[in-house]
């Protein structure tokens, strides 16, 4: 069965709110065995949200929209349904009492305006919102399922999963979707292509996905099928090998972030880690932080963006600075050195390089990082080259270190970020 998704909202068009929404439903609708064929945002303007209900009629069995049931006259959706199915508006009474009466919990008197979100269309089931005042409706009409959710994410989520996913799950629908997500760190998207396109090739009842950002490449495979156990078994055996071909790269096969298999790692070999971070600006102890429970395992960090911090906070030589240039090699392994001294952790992690777009020199272009891991036996180094723009080389700097140190756990003889 095909479902499509409806976002309603005239600010969905501007360049200032996102369609979050139609992400939540997509999944929610997959875990019921509804593949969604289409997704379309629409403004408040009722030709065109009329155009898109009908030709979400002419291909989908379950249409599912978001948006346009608040009580302001840009809230048209129940009307544009409701004249598209040649069926009435009439105020639902208890509806109206739920209303008013949620509005004396919170010790205000209800706007007259909010009468109109207990209008219902003619043979519509309503669906209690428990977090709002627009409850959602469900309609079943030319045999298909039509059903309008609140755009309000919070009331939007409470009901997808209260209210209609059981009705769904009643469809007996029998295929379900199955997937896996694979996590890569340290080479780019074409490289993760070439290495497993000839394996998904060999799979044609499977889909494979392949998302690329600068917290890493990920891959997701997944297949369709009314039979759990082969869908399973075939996805195991597709990991597996993408698994090979991936190497000392793959992060992780269930969708572990790279924070998280980092934190198992020092918290398994009972280690704590320290960071001196310079281009990165706090991210690196952002991600290492981002974790409930990271207190264990991460003692603290320097942004040193200056030289002079460098020098006072992490005892980088001032005379090593001003030799070898802020953005060197020598300089790196002494910000890791330094923040592991200085705070006793078990490793210490130094960052500093040339995000961009000024500050490059011939021998030093912008994208240039040199990333740095201190132990007991001293400091090691790893110059990359990066791509991108500012924001890109941060984000990538802060990856290429954190994988770093999953590498020296895992593959402690390859002394590669």
């Amino acid at each position: 069965m095909k479902a499509e998704i409806i976002a309603v909202g005239s600010e969905l068009l501007t360049p200032f709110r996102l369609d979050t929404n139609s992400l939540f439903l997509t999944s929610e609708l997959n875990q019921v065995g509804l593949r969604v064929a289409h997704k379309s945002v629409v403004g408040d303007t009722p030709d065109e949200m009329r155009s898109s209900f009908e030709h979400a009629l002419e291909r989908a069995d379950v249409i599912v929209s978001s948006g346009g049931l608040g009580p302001t006259d840009d809230d048209r959706t129940r009307q544009t349904v409701a004249d598209l199915l040649g069926r009435k508006l009439y105020r639902d009474e208890e509806v109206l009492r739920s209303i008013h009466e949620r509005f004396r919990r919170f010790g205000r008197a209800m706007p007259e305006i909010n009468e109109r979100q207990a209008m219902v269309i003619e043979g519509a089931t309503v669906l209690k919102n428990p977090r709002g005042t627009a409850p959602g409706l469900w309609l079943e009409a030319r045999g298909h399922i039509i059903v309008l959710l609140p755009g309000v994410p919070q009331e939007l989520r409470a009901l997808m999963e209260i209210e209609v996913k059981p009705r769904l799950l009643k469809l007996g629908i029998p295929e379900r979707l199955y997937t896996r997500e694979l996590r890569i760190s340290g080479i780019f998207e074409s490289d993760v292509e070439q290495r497993v396109s000839s394996l998904y090739a060999q799979y044609p009842d499977t889909e494979t996905t392949i998302l690329a950002a600068p917290t890493g490449i990920q891959l997701h495979p997944r297949l369709w099928s009314d039979n759990p156990a082969k869908a399973e078994a075939t996805l195991d055996e597709l990991v597996k090998r993408m698994s090979l071909a991936l190497g000392e790269h793959l992060v992780s096969t269930r969708g572990e972030s790279l924070e998280q298999v980092v934190a198992q790692l020092l918290t398994e070999n009972r280690a704590t880690i320290a960071v001196a971070e310079s281009c990165t600006g706090g991210l690196l102890a952002e991600r290492l932080t981002s974790l409930a429970g990271s207190s264990a395992y991460f003692v603290g960090g320097v942004v040193c963006y200056s030289n002079e911090l460098k020098t006072s906070m992490v005892g980088v030589p001032a005379e090593l600075i001003e030799s070898k240039g802020a953005v060197s090699s020598e300089v790196a392994l002494a910000l890791a050195a330094g923040i592991r001294k200085r705070t006793g952790a078990t490793l210490g992690l130094g960052v500093t390089g040339i995000a961009g777009p000024s500050g490059a020199t011939p021998e030093k272009p912008v994208g240039l990082v040199h990333i740095s891991i201190a132990d007991e036996h001293g400091p090691r180094e790893t110059p990359i080259q990066l791509p991108g723009d500012r924001e890109r080389i941060r984000q990538f700097s802060a990856q290429r270190a954190l994988n770093l140190v999953r590498r020296y756990y895992l593959f402690p003889t390859l002394g590669r970020a």
